[in-house]
This record gives C-alpha cells, sequence and structure tokens, in this order.
C-alpha cells in the first residue's frame, strides 16, 4: 500500500482551525470579502473544525437547523449567528473604515 504523502486540503484546514485565533482571521477574512455565501462557509467550517454537535449544544441551537443556517443558501438570524459565534469564543465588532 502506497504511504499518503501529502495532506487533504480540507482536513488540513479544519485542524488548523481548531485555533480560536485561526478560525477568528479565517472568519474575519471571508467577512472583508463582503459576500455572505462565502462567509457561510466560512463559518461552517470552523463549526465543523470544532464539532458540530458539540458547538450546536453550546449554543442551544438545533443541530439540523444549524446546517441549514450554514448551507449555501443560509439565511441565519442574527440572534442564531449570535448564539453561534459566543459559542464558539467568537465576536463581531465594528470598525470605522
Amino acid at each position: 500500500m502506497k504511504k499518503k504523502i501529502t495532506r487533504d486540503h480540507q482536513e488540513y484546514l479544519l485542524e488548523t482551525l481548531k485555533s480560536p485565533k485561526e478560525a477568528a482571521a479565517y472568519i474575519d477574512a471571508a467577512l472583508e470579502e463582503g459576500d455572505n455565501e462565502l462567509f457561510l462557509v466560512a463559518l461552517r467550517n470552523v463549526v465543523e473544525a470544532q464539532g458540530m454537535t458539540k458547538v450546536a449544544r453550546k449554543a442551544k441551537l438545533n443541530r439540523e437547523n444549524m446546517y441549514r443556517m450554514l448551507s449555501d443558501k443560509g439565511n441565519p438570524e442574527f440572534s442564531s449567528l449570535w448564539a453561534l459565534l459566543t459559542s464558539l469564543g467568537l465576536r463581531l465588532s465594528v470598525t470605522a473604515s
């Protein structure tokens, strides 16, 4: 059997996003792009890295609803987004441009 030389990109990304600082920088970069779908993909990756069930429980959100909320067509309510970010140890901030 051949030894795998490289790691799968998604596997590496999820491992990296276990770090709160990396997760915050990743989500911040997605927000700067101004693309809702990109932001939701980034948030979904961070949640997946932390564990969907664990995050849903901590955020007091239904896991299935959280999956829908983070889908490409998701449109999360602010209260759900706030609960999700808080459960990840993250927070939103606003700065002047």
